[in-house]
């Protein structure tokens, strides 16, 4: 079984969220439709940051939620990596929760004030993302199947996943071992790590391997400004504030 250097079971997970986008944007307002939506000039800064903060790290595994917005993120950390980089796979069970009826508020202040509160609820029997929205229970058991699918494979030790903010709440809400009833107290800024170890032993019956152990390394780290100085707005409130783009922004702002 691949180890990190220096153990004999342990594996590292980079989870990461996506850089800034703009969930107004014209293109949204026409289509509707969130999942297209790219990064501002912004958002790939954001994830140039943590691709420099990271290109020491040798990945075997990159994997993306599929979404443009995680996809880019992802191919921006990578064109910063000092060392051969894998193939960029997709994970499908790592897409945002879904937000249900989101886009009937058209204003930023709306948005805003809607989704201030959205994961407080979480562990709540029947809440979702919105009306009409993902079950939070159905995210966590994805989410769940996601992580330990990726943990069953044997040809890595250090992988670097790009999703979304609330699918990575869940996963840390999971790793704590109390669920969604932990997910309203993990913020995730635009484009920031969680470094998350595992410690794997074989199974009693000797197929495959099964987690010993779940450790959060770190969590919520943005290394375009680390000690968050200034940083006041949650990561919800600041995309749904008004983001005044610079007079070279391209059309994904």
């Amino acid at each position: 079984m691949n180890a990190l250097p220096g153990t004999t079971g342990r594996r590292r997970i980079y989870l990461m969220r996506h850089g800034h986008v703009d969930y107004l944007h014209p293109r949204v307002a026409e289509t509707g439709d969130t999942k297209s939506v790219p990064l501002t000039r912004l958002g790939r800064e954001q994830a140039a940051a943590s691709g420099k903060a990271l290109a020491h790290v040798r990945f075997d595994v990159a994997i993306s939620s599929g979404y443009p917005r995680t996809r880019e993120t992802l191919d921006l950390v990578l064109a910063e990596n000092e060392h051969e980089v894998p193939q960029h796979e997709h994970e499908p069970d790592l897409v945002e929760v879904h937000g249900g009826r989101m886009l009937a508020m058209r204003t930023r202040r709306e948005l805003a004030a809607a989704m201030a509160f959205q994961f407080d609820a979480a562990a709540q029997p029947g809440a979702r993302m919105f009306e009409g929205g993902e079950l939070f229970a159905d995210a966590l058991t994805r989410a769940e199947r996601a992580i330990l699918r990726l943990l069953a494979r044997p040809d890595w030790h250090t992988a670097i996943v790009t999703a979304h903010e609330g699918i990575n709440r869940v996963v840390l809400g999971w790793m704590t071992g109390n669920g969604l009833a932990a997910v309203q107290s993990f913020e995730q800024d635009l484009a920031c790590i969680d470094v998350l170890d595992f410690d794997l032993v074989p199974k009693a019956d000797g197929e495959g391997v099964e987690i010993a152990r779940r450790i959060i390394k770190a969590v919520n780290l943005t290394p375009y400004n680390y000690t968050k100085h200034g940083m006041n707005l949650t990561a919800l409130e600041f995309i749904f504030e008004r983001y005044e783009e610079r007079p070279d922004e391209d059309s994904g702002g």
